[in-house]
């Protein structure tokens, strides 16, 4: 059983961020492809892990439906936030740097 994923405007944004910050802070050419790399993975991370295995995500927070992936980048990696309902696809709400505050 496959599962429907979307990103929601703010997940959307948020990777838009995530881009910025890390194209400011590339200091040479490699950098800015690295940027787009992670990105990258975390798009890939959220289609192919969410849609194959939404439930094996830790949860967060207080509501059963809220979870929350690892992925996995460089030396730290990135969290998604995503809320799942029976009839409705997996929406991924939010995504930041594992480093950063909730």
């Amino acid at each position: 059983m496959t599962f429907e994923v979307r990103f929601s405007l703010e997940a959307e944004e948020d990777l838009g961020r995530l881009l910025d910050f890390l194209l400011d802070r590339a200091a040479m050419v490699d950098d800015l492809d690295r940027a787009a790399e992670a990105v990258e993975a975390i798009r890939s991370a959220v289609f192919s892990q969410l849609a194959r295995t939404p439930y094996s995500f830790r949860k967060a927070g207080t509501r059963s439906t809220l979870r929350e992936g690892i992925i996995p980048f460089d030396a730290t990696g990135y969290v998604a936030l995503c809320e799942m309902a029976s009839a409705s696809p997996v929406v991924i709400l939010a995504v930041r740097h594992r480093r950063e505050e909730d």
